[in-house]
């Protein structure tokens, strides 16, 4: 049986595919999104569990936020609206050294440091003098479109002082993070937060090369105020796919895509798991680049086949990320919380996420036991009670929901997760970090683990993919199916997470991919050339397309 086709099929309801169909509907391109879920939004959802709403993954949202995509795809008027906490995180420590908070603001950051960190303070404003402009000009070059013209035109306007930033950005990218901060800080307790919101996410040690743009962390909160969509984090993606429908695309979820159909070296479609199909000139996969280049596709065209084979060549990582969901019956203050507060009155330090960062003795031992299927004894903690900032996540009155997000969970665990008692450490972990009592007000709790992620949200062995190429390779355009979006196979086109800028709620990769695809098909002649194609695909023989 042969499903009605479309112009564009996006494969993903994340908010990369969902960002990516929105663009491409509201230029009127005729455009189906297809979603194995019931629901859209991937990990950037909000889902109802245990009587509350919780955030599948983080619910910080900082990139998207340097974005047009708000305004480009009228999302306020389609129910978006961030709340900002007061600051941008809270670091704590697992050896409860002394707090600092990082505030979006570089002088109340600096007033914070002299509090606890006074020594550290020159150090600290060394670093934003260096990085504040490249980080600037990271944000600039994910704004724009990835062509090589386009990107040194990004990095040539205004040479002198660009032209630093771009010397220091190529350096800092074959540099190890741990390197790059001892430029600048002599205090581990400066560096280890930007370190576990970064190489710790990414899985990778802080002395690996290639991670020294993680340095930029906090110049980036400093350029870019972190917010959060009022009622979760699923709202951005509810708007987004509002603003998609609004302008007439169509969303099918619960539609699993087992195979792509190939004809004369071109897409033709997608085969769904129960053996349907939907026809369409042009498919963009906002998914697992490793899923759709190896497992969709049984016999790849000759054009293809050299991008194959280094695909099928490539590692597939494990996932090491879990995530404990509670509701509370008061408020998850951490120890320490009084002092911090009379540091900076008027400020609500339970609003932000709190990163717990372990020693550099102890982030050695998480790395070496993830790597034999152990959990740290002081893993990387990212905490926060999203309730505080908004009530409308509130259960009910008086209680609210704690995320508890724990790193270097390996998918493959020792003894497997079905029966591990790891979570309900973790749950004592933070316990013994917060204020006397905070056991007594845990009501309930769910814990999202590797393996759940894998069953219930598509993702191989737990992993979420990243796009990981270093900068100069990207202006380069090396693997242009992730760079570029494009690949070998006509009409196929790659989106998402593993694509470039990468991971986390950022939404470029999704509105880069659309602006490409949009590119492809518009002027007289490709479009009359799309148009040929599509009615040469919804007239041929189903055999042909097998």
């Amino acid at each position: 049986m042969n499903g009605s086709g479309a112009d564009v099929i996006v494969v993903g309801g994340g908010h990369n595919g969902l960002i990516c169909a929105a663009y491409l509907a509201r230029a009127g391109i005729e455009t189906m999104l297809l979603e194995s879920r019931q629901d859209v939004g991937g990990c950037a959802s909000t889902v109802a569990d245990l009587g509350a709403r919780f955030n599948i993954c983080h619910c910080d949202h900082t990139m998207i936020r340097a974005l047009p995509v708000v305004h480009d795809l009228d999302l306020a008027s389609h129910g978006l609206v961030y709340l900002e906490p007061d600051a941008g995180n809270v670091h704590l420590f697992h050896d409860r050294s002394d707090p600092w908070v990082l505030f979006h603001d570089t002088e109340r950051t600096l007033e914070s440091l002299a509090a606890s960190y006074p020594n550290q303070v020159e150090g600290y404003r060394r670093y934003l003098a260096d990085a504040v402009p490249v980080a600037r000009l990271v944000i600039e070059m994910a704004r724009t479109h990835p062509t090589a013209p386009r990107m040194l035109a990004t990095v040539a306007r205004r040479s002198g002082r660009r032209a630093e930033a771009a010397r220091r950005l190529v350096a800092w990218s074959r540099r190890s993070v741990r390197d790059v901060h001892a430029d600048y800080f002599t205090d581990w307790r400066l560096a280890l937060p930007s370190i576990s919101t970064g190489p710790t996410v990414w899985g990778v040690p802080p002395d690996a090369p290639g991670t020294g743009l993680a340095a930029l962390s906090y110049a980036t909160r400093h350029l870019i105020r972190t917010g959060r969509p009022q009622g979760g984090s699923g709202a951005l993606t509810d708007a987004v796919r509002a603003s998609f429908e609004s302008a007439g695309g169509i969303v099918r979820c619960g539609t699993t895509v087992a195979a792509l159909l190939i004809g004369d070296g071109a897409v033709r479609g997608v085969r769904l798991t129960d053996g349907s199909e939907i026809t369409a000139a042009t498919v963009i996969a906002a998914c697992d680049p490793h899923t759709v280049l190896v497992d969709w596709l049984d016999e790849p065209p000759p054009a293809a086949r050299r991008m194959i084979r280094r695909w099928r060549c490539r590692p597939v990582a494990d996932g090491y990320e879990s995530k404990i969901d509670a509701v509370l019956s008061a408020p998850p203050r951490f120890a320490g919380i009084d002092q911090l507060e009379q540091r900076h009155p008027g400020v609500e330090l339970l609003g932000p996420t709190a990163v717990v960062s372990p020693t550099p003795q102890q982030l050695v031992e998480a790395h070496r036991l993830r790597a034999i299927g152990e959990v740290a004894e002081r893993p990387t903690l990212l905490v926060n009670a999203p309730s505080v900032l908004d009530p409308t996540m509130a259960p009910a009155p008086g209680q609210h929901i704690l995320s508890l997000e724990t790193l270097f969970t390996p998918y493959a665990l020792r003894g497997g997760w079905q029966n591990s008692t790891e979570p309900e450490r973790w749950l004592e972990l933070w316990g013994s970090l917060a204020e006397p009592g905070f056991a007594d007000t845990v009501d309930r709790w769910r814990v999202m683990t590797p393996d759940r992620y894998e069953r219930e949200f598509s993702m191989h062995r737990g992993h979420t993919p990243a796009y990981a190429a270093p900068p100069l390779l990207t202006f380069l355009g090396r693997n242009r199916e992730l760079s570029r979006y494009r690949t070998p196979i006509a009409g196929l086109y790659l989106s998402g997470a593993g694509t470039y800028p990468g991971a986390g709620i950022f939404g470029a990769s999704g509105r880069n991919a659309a602006t490409t695809v949009i590119g492809d098909l518009t002027g007289p002649v490709r479009r009359r050339m799309h148009r040929l194609r599509l009615r040469a695909i919804r007239t041929a023989p189903r055999w042909l397309l097998r």
